[in-house]
């Protein structure tokens, strides 16, 4: 056990990012870059990279092809940091590698659907501030989250106060269908929408009706006050 601590503590090379350490680990490149107070994903990182961790830093977003020359990369840890925003291709060209991806601990309210195609790695997504929609119950019930962080997905915002502060997966099993309600409040709208646009074609039709029946009352007054042509043939 020793040895292979002291073997996890060996630089690997000259490539290695300065903010980060590449060692070997079960005969694979680990990168190491926990707790190094980085803002933002280190660009120099070894392509040959399997391991990575970037947890406990204050990175705020995950932008797009971040870890796309990272073609054998399997594990990404990025938990406890102070994400905010991830792209839609933020796991571009790692996605179908990847076999675990830690989210937890971050400020994540939503992941775009388009983030996580392909991903078939197990998630940790627990202890964000989630805002419980129906993006984020499609992402439960498609994404391999972990069975046993699972249960701390709560709903720090939802369309309803009664959800609030209750962990997602009981709020389902509850019967809640944030879809269903996402298409009604869709229907609803859509349905102000086109009232709004009959009551304004009702109100210019009415205006034009009006503005032409005072035309034709002025012209008709007009027409009165001309003399007539018997006057003229007196």
């Amino acid at each position: 056990q020793a040895f292979f601590c002291l073997l996890l503590c060996v630089p690997w090379g000259s490539s290695c990012p300065p903010s980060c350490q590449c060692t070997e680990w079960a005969g694979a490149k680990a990168v190491l870059c926990s707790s190094r107070h980085l803002e933002e994903i280190p660009k120099d990182i070894p392509q040959d990279a399997v391991f990575l961790k970037l947890d406990a830093n204050s990175i705020t977003r995950i932008p797009s092809n971040a870890f796309r020359h990272l073609y054998h990369l399997e594990e990404l840890d990025l938990s406890k940091n102070a994400i905010e925003k991830i792209d839609r291709a933020a796991f571009k060209g790692v996605a179908a590698g990847l076999r675990t991806l830690d989210l937890s601990s971050n400020r994540i309210h939503s992941i775009p659907k388009e983030a996580l195609l392909e991903l078939n790695a197990k998630l940790w997504l627990a202890n964000n501030p989630w805002h419980c929609e129906c993006a984020l119950q499609e992402l439960l019930w498609e994404a391999r989250l972990d069975p046993d962080s699972i249960q701390d997905v709560t709903c720090h915002t939802a369309p309803r106060e009664e959800y609030v502060g209750k962990p997602l997966l009981q709020v389902l099993d509850a019967g809640v269908n944030f879809c269903s309600m996402h298409q009604r409040t869709m229907d609803v709208a859509v349905l102000i929408t086109m009232f709004g646009w009959f009551a304004m074609v009702i109100v210019y039709v009415i205006c034009y009706v009006r503005h032409n029946r005072e035309d034709t009352c002025k012209h008709v007054d007009y027409l009165k006050s001309l003399p007539s042509t018997q006057g003229h043939a007196e």
